[in-house]
């Protein structure tokens, strides 16, 4: 079944890419971390590529954990500060949309609010802003507390935060800044406005100190999957970043958001689900089979370990035996990482029966999310089924090292979408929005003003 529109696609860098040995692979940019240039090559192979939309995951604090594991990963550990590299990249790039991590559990709305607001001018209408509410006890301790707070109060204040932010970023109507030389005019102060919110977790008092950005708002990004997460992304999420790695899950997935949207009275053509999918491509499935055993071959047992570890959410399997099933009491830790991490991974386990060394090889290739190892044909065979029977609107495409791994990906599978016609050969306007075939917010007072005025 043909959809009549095309497919999304995503870049979602990790320094090194998505497999846990990625860093160690010939062909990886072992120092990308820390290198600027390796970033402007994959963004602009990501742009030649005509990708919607580089997306940038973000922890806010050192890894920690068994000293064995750590000095073996080159993943959460240290980099960039994603806004500050987007700024950067948004001057050598010109189409592709500039997409960042920030915190609703150690920010504050304000400063969210203007950083996401100024990328957006800086870069002609391109950001946007992930919002996550952070899943690690370490974060909290660099943030003036000693616990994080519980899975529920996440949520709930991060309702309020992307509220108070919106409003912010209402401040100032689009017509506001006249610039009249003649006059001596340079703003109508009527045309700006205070927020004065003030709620459970939050009083601010705006207006924010940014003009209206080019896209009204940033687009809204979020990646939660649990039932907090899906109210969240219902709420608030223009684009839905999902860990499905199974297309029936998907698909009720896709149905579930789109409805819970449209009780809240969005309409849900506004939201764009693009679960996380991790691509080795060779010209041949013999070839692309070949580049998969190589990265395998590079994980050290105990790094597959922890990443499982990881992947679940932060449960302690240092005691369990590695050749045997998950222990049947496996409880989720509800302070740590993302419950529908856990859910998804144990169920895969106990219905196929998996160890939890098999269990771990599989979470390595993507970091908890779908992978693909084949042909172009075969690839774009996975995209096509998963895009036309509605489990998704595109993908959040996770390069396995890099730049090697992209590299591929634009150039086996692109021209396959291509020749499907499901994907773009050019980009459909300037701004990030249009791009993914979103509306621009009205500005609430312009709207309350219309409707005052009829």
């Amino acid at each position: 079944m043909r959809r009549g529109e095309k497919l999304r696609l995503g870049a979602f860098f990790n320094p090194t890419g998505h497999h846990v040995a990625s860093w160690r692979h010939p062909d990886a940019a072992a120092d990308a971390n820390v290198n600027f240039q390796h970033y402007v090559e994959i963004a602009s192979l990501a742009e030649a590529g005509k990708f919607d939309l580089i997306f940038l995951a973000d922890n806010i604090s050192v890894r920690t954990g068994n000293p064995e594991v750590i000095k073996r990963s080159a993943q959460y550990i240290a980099g960039f500060e994603p806004l500050t590299l987007l700024s950067a990249l948004s001057t050598v790039t010109k189409r592709i949309g500039l997409v960042a991590t920030a915190s609703t559990s150690f920010n504050e709305p304000y400063h969210v609010a203007r950083k996401f607001a100024s990328l957006d001018h800086i870069s002609n209408g391109r950001a946007g802003w992930n919002v996550v509410t952070s899943g690690f006890e370490d974060e909290a301790r660099n943030f003036n507390r000693d616990t994080h707070f519980n899975h529920a109060e996440r949520y709930h204040r991060a309702h309020e935060f992307c509220r108070v932010v919106q409003g912010l970023w209402d401040s100032w109507d689009d017509d506001a800044f006249l610039r009249d030389r003649k006059s001596g005019i340079y703003f109508d102060p009527t045309r700006l406005h205070k927020l004065d919110h003030k709620g459970e977790h939050f009083k601010v008092a705006g207006p924010l100190n940014v003009p209206r950005s080019p896209q009204g708002y940033p687009v809204m990004v979020q990646a939660g999957a649990s039932a907090d997460g899906l109210e969240l992304g219902a709420a608030f999420a223009e684009v839905i970043f999902s860990n499905h790695f199974e297309i029936k899950a998907s698909k009720a997935y896709y149905k579930q958001i789109r409805d819970r949207a449209a009780s809240l009275g969005r309409d849900p053509a506004g939201i764009k689900v693009l679960p996380g999918l991790s691509v080795i491509v060779g010209r041949t499935t013999e070839e692309a089979n070949a580049k998969f055993e190589t990265l395998q071959s590079m994980v050290d047992p105990i790094v597959a370990r922890e990443l499982l570890s990881l992947v679940l959410g932060g449960v302690d399997l240092s005691k369990a035996n590695f050749d045997e099933q998950l222990p049947n009491d496996l409880k989720p830790n509800p302070k740590n990482g993302t419950l529908s991490g856990f859910d998804n991974w144990v169920s895969l386990a106990r219905r196929e029966n998996l160890t939890i060394r098999q269990l771990a090889y599989r979470a390595i290739s993507a970091r908890g999310k779908s992978f693909v190892v084949g042909s172009p044909q075969e690839v774009a065979d996975h995209m096509e089924r998963w895009f036309s029977e509605h489990a998704c609107d595109g993908f959040n495409i996770m390069p396995p090292y890099l730049p090697g791994g992209l590299h591929d990906f634009v150039e086996l599978v692109v021209p396959e979408l291509h020749r499907r016609g499901i994907f773009r050969t050019e980009y459909e306007g300037t701004t990030l929005r249009e791009n993914l075939g979103l509306k621009r917010p009205v500005n609430r007072h312009a709207a309350a003003a219309v409707s005052v005025a009829v």
